[in-house]
């Protein structure tokens, strides 16, 4: 009995976030919601950082005795992410984790898209994961926090998934990928771990809001012939955030039913 207390301890220790602040980028709604929720079952303390609307999500957390609070941010300006970050350690003291979500997508043709639009879709899902990240490893690499970042990617960085057309996106996804191994390799030095996480369709309002013929199509395509639920992210996400991954960086975990084998 003794010694299984003591496994659960040592579980729990692992896996576990008691004590850590967590930065959740786009966290207002969807994935980015259902993370911040799951982190804060964990333990850690929630900030969320998004333009508007993320009262939701951390009254849900405080409601569940949590803790988060969140701060209005435009992740595609520096300005904005800096003074986030210096009012993040004048709240909380520290940055342990950072989830990377906050995205964009438009379907449609490459031919009749603007180069204004691709260069939006780029900015949101790339530069702004970039400017985050590097704001979360100054700080981490200052206060000596063996931080862990994970950049929110997906399948599509990968493959190219259809019927629907999406160059901006695939293209900005596959560069975020392989930024998390560049970043990876350039701040192993400072133990600090960063990884990408790649969903497939995951059923969020974003996703059940496109139209039946589309959705019909994608389920005939995944192996598993459903979308994920929001939740099965989080195993994943909890290893990659916790001290249990602690030799696991520049790895991106796909998270999509088996599509990418196809």
């Amino acid at each position: 009995m003794c010694l299984e207390v003591e496994s659960f301890m040592y579980l729990e220790e692992l896996f576990g976030l008691k004590g850590k602040v967590a930065v959740v980028t786009g966290g207002g709604r969807g994935i980015g919601q259902t993370v911040s929720i799951g982190l804060a079952k964990a333990g850690a303390e929630i900030v969320i950082l998004c333009r508007s609307g993320a009262e939701e999500t951390v009254k849900m957390i405080e409601d569940e005795g949590g803790k988060a609070y969140w701060i209005a941010t435009d992740v595609t300006k520096e300005e904005s992410v800096d003074a986030a970050f210096s009012e993040i350690l004048n709240r909380s003291g520290a940055v342990n984790i950072v989830i990377n979500n906050s995205g964009i997508c438009m379907h449609q043709s490459t031919l009749e898209a603007t180069v204004a639009e691709f260069r939006e879709v780029i900015d949101v899902n790339l530069t702004g994961q970039f400017i985050v990240a590097r704001a979360a490893g100054k700080v981490m690499i200052d206060r000596g926090i063996r931080g862990s970042i994970i950049n929110v990617a997906s399948m599509s960085g990968s493959i190219v998934n259809v019927p629907q057309i999406q160059c901006s996106y695939n293209a900005s996804k596959a560069a975020v990928i392989h930024m998390t191994k560049s970043l990876a390799a350039e701040w192993a030095q400072y133990q600090i771990r960063v990884n990408s996480l790649s969903p497939g369709y995951v059923a969020t309002t974003m996703s059940m809001d496109t139209s039946q013929e589309l959705k019909d199509t994608w389920m005939k395509l995944v192996p598993m012939h459903r979308m994920a639920n929001p939740e099965e992210l989080m195993p994943a996400v909890l290893y990659l955030a916790c001290d249990a991954s602690g030799y696991t960086s520049g790895s991106d975990v796909i998270v999509d039913g088996a599509y990418t084998c196809l």
